[in-house]
């Protein structure tokens, strides 16, 4: 049995306390793309763990692997399973030898691209959590990255090193204008730093047996009968490919990178539950398009005020705080198609109870022309007008109680906002999250079981 969990909007969806949840009837989960620029907060017994590397089932006590599609940051690695340990958990991390690792000068030069698109007044930056995600994928695509099995030869890292390292000097001396000699991020670009470190991280690798040819390790849990959660980052919305380019992340969220990021074969993946987590609202950190952004009179402003604070819409990364928007189900089409949802997860529908107006984005208005679903280009999404809907509001409610009663306990008004959502996609809802802890979700159905 696979079930993979796919973010069906910008990120933020609240993935990490479904794959905590459903991780727990899982042997193994798998991080199949993305970086440390994907933050999952997940609440156990009211203690709060913020991840951003280490797979979420971690604080459940299941296997935990990166896989091939993910890069690696050692550093940010370490941390937070020392930070785990440390509040009596014990990780198992397992690491792809074909991840790539993120490398300092990644980092920096990360930021300084950000820096040159703001200061060109083109509009063109990302808002990126300057973590050198993208510039590791750049190397990856160039042929020139530094997998983590690298990290276990010396001799093959300090050859890649003295390959590498000189064209990101001389990409940010000669392009960028910038002076290393007296700059503090100089360190970025020190061969014999960078191999003293990097060696010893792929030391303390092989030390603690955390690295494994992904494909097969995957293979033998799966021969073995092994349950697995492949679970993705960020969402379907800032997928390179699927999203709205270029304010995007540098893989690909959607489900068929699980099959590509870890090794296994694509009827793995389809053989099994993919369950798109949906936000009952829209939230994102980052530059790009937002049809239903409530940032217009006073009053749109209070409103994403209220939502943000209810919600907790600062990111779990960068501590921004999010962008808020209604429910836009032209994006929800959009990421059921192309990752092949069988269910839904719908979270934080208790933060719009007891709104005093309630609308639903059920398509865009362009040129004249009624769209249901996200036109393929940036440029014709941001000009497009939403089409709301207003529904009913619901009062407040007790959320440990709604959980305990189930799906019959929620408001009438928040049911039928479930079954439009469900009925607009054609997708079955598995569960409802109505509060932080993971106890507080109801759930229709374990994918588990199906």
């Amino acid at each position: 049995m696979t079930l993979t969990i796919v973010g069906s909007q910008l990120g933020d969806e609240g993935k990490g306390a479904l794959v905590d949840r459903w991780g727990g009837d899982a042997d193994v989960v798998v991080r199949y793309q993305g970086g440390d620029n994907a933050g999952h907060t997940v609440v156990e017994g009211g203690a709060e763990y913020k991840l951003s590397l280490v797979p979420s089932g971690a604080v459940r006590g299941t296997v935990g692997v990166l896989g091939n599609g993910c890069v690696v940051n050692p550093r940010t690695l370490f941390t937070e399973i020392d930070d785990l340990r440390e509040r009596g958990l014990d990780p198992d991390v397992r690491v792809a030898r074909r991840a790539h690792v993120i490398m300092p000068y990644h980092r920096v030069l990360d930021g300084i691209e950000e820096e040159v698109k703001a200061d060109d007044d083109a509009g063109d930056e990302v808002g990126t959590t300057g973590r050198g995600i993208g510039p590791t994928y750049e190397d990856k695509a160039g042929r020139r990255g530094i997998r983590v099995a690298d990290l276990l030869d010396p001799d093959a890292l300090r050859e890649k090193l003295d390959y590498v390292v000189p064209q990101k000097r001389a990409l940010v001396e000669d392009v960028y204008g910038i002076d290393l000699a007296d700059d503090d991020r100089a360190d970025a670009f020190d061969v014999d730093a960078l191999h003293e470190e990097f060696a010893a991280i792929g030391e303390r690798l092989a030390d603690e047996g955390m690295t494994v040819n992904c494909s097969d390790y995957l293979h033998r849990r799966r021969e073995a009968g092994d349950a697995i959660v492949f679970e993705g980052a960020q969402g379907t919305h800032i997928d390179v490919d699927h999203g709205n380019y270029p304010f995007v992340t540098s893989s690909n969220p959607t489900a068929g990178a699980a099959a590509v990021g870890s090794g296994v074969g694509v009827t793995t993946v389809g053989d099994g539950e993919v369950v798109g987590i949906v936000k009952a609202y829209l939230s994102r950190v980052g530059e790009g398009p937002l049809p239903t952004e409530l940032d217009g009179d006073a009053d749109e402003e209070a409103l994403a005020d209220e939502i943000r604070e209810k919600g907790g819409e600062f990111g779990t990364v960068t501590g921004r705080p999010r962008r808020i928007g209604w429910l836009d189900l032209p994006m929800l089409r959009h990421s059921a198609r192309v990752s092949g949802f069988t269910g839904v997860a719908v979270n934080h529908v208790d933060v719009l109870a007891g709104l005093d107006e309630l609308k639903v984005c059920t398509g865009y208005e362009l040129d004249g022309t009624e769209l249901d679903t996200v036109p393929t280009t940036t440029d014709r999404w941001k000009r497009c007008e939403p089409i709301y809907e207003t529904l009913d509001t619901w009062e407040p409610f007790d959320s440990a109680a709604v959980a305990e009663a189930g799906y019959d306990a929620l408001p009438e008004a928040a049911r039928e906002y479930l079954e439009l959502l469900a009925d607009e996609i054609d997708t079955p809802v598995y569960a409802v999250g109505v509060g932080p802890d993971r106890e507080e979700t109801v759930e229709l159905t374990n994918p588990f079981d199906e």
